[in-house]
């Protein structure tokens, strides 16, 4: 095998003097582009994740000559530490996005090497696009991205939703950068958190994809009708009528037009794909016995990531664990709270931060100064969903703030009698909760559902409850809907419960 290797060096690679300055290589009907850090077989992209592609670039520097286990794991996963069985899962990966082992050799003393003839090749031209460049890797996401660019392929409308926090827009431009090959007129970003009104979302369209201005859909759809892109629109939950619109519209006169969608809320459009962006998964108590079983948790490898972005030379040590773990339970595994949580190590110390987050949220109040403003902290991100609420569904959700575990339909509606939310129709209220992300549901024995608010949102209403300011606008609120006074048992009921709620 290694005489093998060695032939392939000094034979079919003697032809690339230099494969690590190319800008495109390709091996048979695959070409690797690194720039793009992209994968395509005969013009098509190759589902691959993002620890896969970083080990294929790093054989592919040194091609015919075998990098050892050590150096592979230095080289992808620089600030974690790894087991080898983490390399073997990707490399296995990786040979089958590739037709099988034959062109990644191994030894069991020397590691991987990369043995199909490559030549290099001037890559094509992507298509034209306008997404941000990204500053950060993503975490615990390979897979879900690998689905999804899978899925998108069949899928003219795709929304991506969750809570506050949870990483939709980071998903959606990490999917946007896998699937940038496939769209002919490329994939343009419109953030319509600057987009003020409907009425200037054509306007808005129309500069990004730089069209004729626009008066009407029918005429953006008339220049849009020979095209075939990928249009992604962060934070649709502002526009959600607007936006039920213009996918209606392009799909019956703009056909070549696929849609992702990132919002706090689904648009519930006919042929609507929905994904809700999942909570990235925290150590179990188990993993706390060694620092590589927790570190294999996506919620700790991000949060450690963030630490080391700000305090190099940061080592986690193993008397940090259950602190560490407490801290991504405490903030449900949500990338946003996370990260804005890690910025702070570097003056508390993980104890620290631990501490501060068992009296609330008041820790992740400072965040990114270079954010958009609901997105430099979590709290700011939170309002941006309760601000919206109606004054019932505002009610609703501070009254789930009193319960630390999950609650039945049945059990509201008896905690509610007496009170203003009495003749509500809570069914309808907590689908309401549920659909913009505010309120988690978890299964139930038989047909019975579970609610629940996490971690990180529950605080956030107990800070509700416990801010007179916001207090008094609610009651205020109840006099103006339903008459004098009548706001005042219930509120006054929520606010010395919630006196008594940790």
């Amino acid at each position: 095998m290694e005489k093998d290797a060695q032939a392939l060096k000094h034979g079919c690679f003697s032809a690339v003097t230099d494969m690590h300055n190319c800008a495109a290589v390709s091996f048979g009907p695959y070409t690797f582009h690194r720039q793009q850090r992209l994968v395509s077989k005969s013009g098509l992209p190759v589902a691959l994740g993002g620890r896969a592609l970083d080990i294929l670039a790093v054989l592919l520097e040194v091609p015919g000559q075998f990098i050892s286990k050590a150096v592979l794991i230095e080289r992808v996963w620089p600030n974690s530490v790894v087991e080898d069985n983490n390399l073997r899962v990707h490399i296995a990966a990786l040979r089958r996005a590739l037709d099988g082992p034959r062109l990644i050799l191994n030894h069991p003393q020397r590691g991987y090497c990369f043995v199909a003839p490559l030549q290099a090749t001037q890559p094509t031209l992507l298509p034209r696009h306008n997404l941000a460049a990204r500053l950060s890797p993503v975490c615990g996401r390979d897979e879900l991205v690998g689905m999804l660019v899978r899925r998108l392929s069949g899928q003219p409308l795709l929304t991506l939703t969750g809570v506050a926090g949870i990483g939709k827009s980071t998903l959606a431009l990490a999917l946007a950068e896998r699937v940038l090959p496939r769209y002919r007129d490329g994939v343009w970003w419109v953030d319509l958190t600057r987009v003020h009104a409907p009425h200037a979302l054509l306007g808005s369209l129309a500069t990004v994809l730089q069209l004729d201005t626009c008066q009407s859909l029918d005429a953006l759809c008339r220049q849009l009708a020979s095209r075939q892109l990928l249009l992604v629109l962060e934070g649709a939950d502002l526009l959600l009528g607007a936006c039920r619109k213009l996918v209606h519209a392009l799909r019956e006169r703009a056909p070549g037009v696929s849609v992702l969608i990132s919002s706090r809320e689904a648009l519930l459009a006919p042929g609507e794909w929905v994904v809700r962006v999942p909570q990235l998964s925290v150590p179990s108590p188990s993993a706390l016995s060694s620092v590589e079983q927790a570190m294999a948790s996506p919620a700790v490898q991000l949060f450690v990531t963030r630490v080391r972005a700000s305090q190099q030379g940061f080592v986690v040590r193993h008397q940090d664990l259950a602190a560490l773990r407490d801290i991504c339970r405490r903030l449900d595994g949500i990338p946003l709270a996370l990260e804005l949580a890690a910025a702070q190590v570097n003056a508390l110390g993980i104890g620290g931060v631990q501490r501060q987050l068992r009296s609330g949220l008041q820790v992740l109040a400072h965040g990114r100064r270079t954010a958009v403003e609901h997105h430099r902290s979590l709290t700011a991100a939170l309002d941006w969903s309760y601000a919206r609420l109606s004054l019932p569904e505002c009610w609703l959700f501070l009254q789930l703030g009193l319960f630390k575990m999950a609650v039945t339909l049945p059990t509201l509606s008896a905690l509610v009698s007496g009170t203003e939310l009495e003749h509500a129709d809570l069914a309808y209220l907590l689908a309401r909760l549920v659909n913009v992300s505010l309120l988690t549901v978890e299964p139930g024995l038989g047909s019975q559902h579970r609610y629940r608010l996490l971690n990180c949102v529950r605080s956030y209403a107990l800070a509700q409850l416990r801010d007179p300011r916001q207090v008094e606008r609610l009651q205020q609120g109840y006099k103006h809907c339903v008459g004098a006074f009548s706001g005042r048992p219930f509120v006054l009921q929520l606010v010395e419960q919630a006196a008594y709620s940790d």
